[in-house]
């Protein structure tokens, strides 16, 4: 050969199917990175479901101890869930929580009350509509959980005799 050099055209036909091979693949991995986010999605979920349910038995643990060690006869529930940090009804420190703990389906630490006709509070629940995703297998102290359709419809208030 001699200095000529030789130049391949492409075919007219062929043009265009690299780009087309690239936006396929482009799909493909917007495909794929939603269903791993989706994925995460519902693993952040159910941590935050998990996390309801230790900071609900807190709460329900933190009123029954309350009421149990209510100073004379006359025993009575919280009026704030302050009161539950320290115990304004003893001269020392009594702590039943060490912190009011945050909704964590709405990331705030206001929870909805259940009051009874003195103000005084029974129980506690998160605030969120949202529907929760687990539905079966709940501890003995949260069955009345099974089959729920809203995180709020979960209610933690002490089994007291």
């Amino acid at each position: 050969m001699t200095g000529r050099h030789e130049i391949r055209t492409v075919p007219t036909r062929m043009r265009g199917f690299g780009y087309i091979g690239l936006l396929i693949l482009v799909a493909m991995m917007g495909v794929a990175l939603a269903g791993a986010g989706e994925v995460w999605h519902t693993a952040q979920q159910r941590e935050k479901e998990q996390e309801l349910l230790f900071a609900g038995a807190q709460f329900r643990r933190a009123i029954a101890q309350y009421y149990a060690n209510t100073p004379g006869k006359a025993r009575r529930y919280p009026l704030q869930l302050e009161e539950l940090l320290k115990d304004p009804r003893h001269p020392g420190v009594r702590r039943y929580l060490r912190k009011i703990y945050l909704d964590p389906m709405t990331g705030k630490a206001e929870w909805g009350l259940v009051t009874g006709p003195g103000g005084e509070i029974y129980g506690v629940y998160s605030r969120s509509q949202d529907a929760p995703l687990k539905q079966a297998g709940f501890r003995l102290a949260d069955k009345d959980f099974e089959g729920r359709t809203k995180y709020s419809e979960w209610v933690f208030i002490p089994a007291l005799r």
